[in-house]
């Protein structure tokens, strides 16, 4: 029989109320639960479930993300801190909802992955984490770094690196730290996602449009120019052709704006456009399926540009974030 006191009881309802209805073996057994009500709880049809060796869900149905994060932490020992996709996750940043759970542990933890977890023996066990529940995490560059040699396709990597800088989670300097002192292994795409990053690039459009800029063998532009000129900032343009004074603007609801923002996108190309700027528009669909048509365009619009006196417009690069701003750490 399952027989725990009332005390007991609430014990252990306190704890799978704060670790999202998962527990550890220990925990449990510490809280009243005899090793065969334990069994009896998780029996073929019972109300608890196995996630890992020694880690059960306390309800039915498939365990959520946060459930198998919280499993992964119990399963790895307290010493242990979500990275990779999961970390990245925690901090917001768009990722793939499923694949493996990345956790670090010191090196001399003997603990193998299992199920859904990847265990990370690591050397750099980071001295400070994010805190958010019983969740631990690793801060976003350690995260993003991580993340970033677990991904196959580099699109997807410039995509990360991207909104972790946009966002001002973390410097390109912390990154590129981040970079030298990991391992080399799987860091290709990450090393040429920060040389996109130093250049300008805030999006994985953006870095689309400058691949096929580099094949189409167009002059490279400044990526996320300011425009000023006499009375203050005009706006602030993807891509910039300063001498001839041509822009492209990448419009992607998804990357920069949200529904309500589109009037305002409207009346900014009609601000570009009163200064005498030749201002083009490419989706990012546009910019992955029609590379020649869009270089064309661009090519056109650069001569155009050439065949007039140049414009009075001054131009200053957008600037990089400083440093991460970080909350929760312990």
């Amino acid at each position: 029989m399952d027989r725990t006191d009332s005390c007991d009881e609430q014990r252990l309802a306190a704890v799978l109320r704060r670790q999202h209805q998962v527990v550890g073996r220990d925990q449990a057994l510490a809280r009243g639960l005899t090793p065969a009500a334990l069994r009896h709880r998780i029996r073929p049809g019972g109300p608890w479930q196995r996630l890992l060796p020694g880690v059960y869900l306390a309800v039915t149905g498939a365990a959520t993300t946060r459930q198998r994060e919280m499993a992964a932490l119990l399963y790895a020992g307290h010493r242990s801190a979500l990275t990779g996709l999961a970390a990245a996750r925690q901090h917001g940043l768009r990722v793939p909802p499923d694949g493996p759970v990345d956790v670090l542990v010191p090196v001399r933890v003997r603990r193998q992955g299992a199920g859904f977890i990847r265990i990370q023996h690591t050397r750099r066990m980071p001295a400070e984490v994010c805190v958010a529940d019983e969740l631990r995490y690793v801060l976003p560059a350690r995260a993003v770094a991580d993340a970033a040699r677990s991904l196959t396709a580099g699109r997807d990597v410039r995509a990360l690196v991207a909104q972790a800088v946009q966002r001002q989670l973390c410097s390109i300097e912390l990154l590129t730290t981040e970079l030298d002192q990991g391992p080399a292994r799987g860091s290709a795409a990450l090393r040429h996602a920060l040389e996109e990053a130093r250049n300008g690039i805030r999006s994985a459009p953006e870095g689309d449009l400058r691949v096929l800029l580099r094949r189409a063998r167009i002059p490279m532009p400044m990526f996320n120019a300011r425009l000023y000129d006499g009375k203050g900032l005009i706006a602030l343009v993807d891509a910039w052709w300063k001498e001839v004074g041509v822009g492209v603007e990448v419009d992607s609801k998804q990357y920069h704006y949200s529904a309500g923002d589109w009037q305002r996108t409207m009346a900014r190309h009609d601000r570009l456009v009163s200064h005498g700027v030749l201002l083009l528009h490419f989706s990012p669909r546009q910019i992955r399926t029609q590379p020649d048509q869009v270089a064309e365009q661009i090519r056109a619009a650069l001569a155009v540009g050439r065949a007039r006196e140049p414009l009075t417009i001054r131009t200053k690069p957008s600037g990089l974030p400083l440093g991460p701003r970080i909350r929760g750490l312990r």
